[in-house]
This record gives C-alpha cells, structure tokens and sequence, in this order.
C-alpha cells in the first residue's frame, strides 16, 4: 500500500478579499494567483486566489477565498504554513492586520510552531524545524 499525505488541498475562507491577499503575501513574501476554471465561473460571487503550488514535491497547496454565505473564522480546521524559521513569518503577522496568538513555541524533536489570526479571524499555524 503506498502512503500519501493526507491532505491534497486547502481553502482559507475571508470576507475581504484584498485584506486576505495583502495579508497572505507579505507575511509569507509570496505572490497569490487567481484561479480560474468553468467550476469557479460558474459560482456567483466565488473568488479564489491561490498559494504556488508544486504537484511535484512534498506537501499541499490551497487557496484563499470569498463566497457569498461562507463566513471565516473560528476554530474548526487549523493549517500549518511550513516556513524556514516560523519566527520569521511570525513578526509580519501583526504589521499586514493578523494577531499573533502564541509565539514560537518549542516541540521538541518535532521543531517549532506559532499560531495566528489572519484579518478575517482565521487561525493559522506556521510550523519549521529552526
């Protein structure tokens, strides 16, 4: 039986699209992309901008989104953003409109973590090994 990573995909719902972007892209210094196919087009009122993406190595890729009756926030699934030195990433969190909610934090011989709020009250994980 071969094993895979469970998780394929990810989408972080907001309710303002552009707060999302500034935020996503400078506190991990990437550039979003939009997406675009006959399934999103044909949803009234559905944005999707997504992280890059690279089907070939280890991990997953996803998305921030809007949707008419989708509201963000709570609790309920937490992603963890793999980066070089969480500590990095942590101190642009406040600065584009999230809210550092535990600072780096050491796990052991399973590295190091933060948690955050995004704008919209999103909690994110950021996880790395240094």
């Amino acid at each position: 039986m071969e094993i895979k990573n469970p998780v394929g995909w990810f989408e972080i719902y907001v309710d303002d699209i552009d707060k999302a972007k500034e935020f996503y892209q400078n506190v991990f210094q990437t550039e979003l992309q939009a997406l675009s196919n006959p399934g999103i087009d044909a949803t009234p009122g559905l944005q999707m901008w997504s992280f890059p993406q690279d089907f070939s190595g280890f991990g997953a890729s996803g998305a921030i989104c809007k949707m008419e009756g989708v509201t963000p926030g709570g609790m309920g699934t937490l992603v963890y953003f793999s980066c070089e030195d969480c500590a990095v990433e942590e101190a642009r969190v406040s600065e584009f409109g999230g809210k550092v909610m535990r600072t780096k934090l050491s796990l052991g011989d399973y590295g190091f973590m933060s948690m955050c709020q995004d704008p919209a009250g999103n909690m994110i994980g950021l996880h790395s090994m240094k």
